[in-house]
């Protein structure tokens, strides 16, 4: 396993485990903002479930435009 793959797999680890921990907070939050705004409740959500995906795209994004520079 070269340098850069364990630079990789730990930041992937990281990143997993960072929200997994969110998401373990995610329903007392939701409720919790609930009591104020149901629509805030639903955007905070979306965007907590929805920014997962995005930092996955965008590091894809990355690696895709410095594949040069192995």
């Amino acid at each position: 396993m070269t340098p850069k793959d364990k630079n990789s797999a730990i930041a992937a680890g990281l990143i997993i485990l960072g929200f997994g921990f969110a998401m373990y907070f995610l329903p007392k939050l939701v409720l919790w903002i609930g009591e104020f705004s149901p629509l805030l409740a639903t955007a905070i959500g979306s965007l907590i479930l929805l920014s997962f995906f995005m930092i996955f795209w965008l590091r894809a994004r990355y690696q895709r435009r410095h594949k040069d520079d192995i």
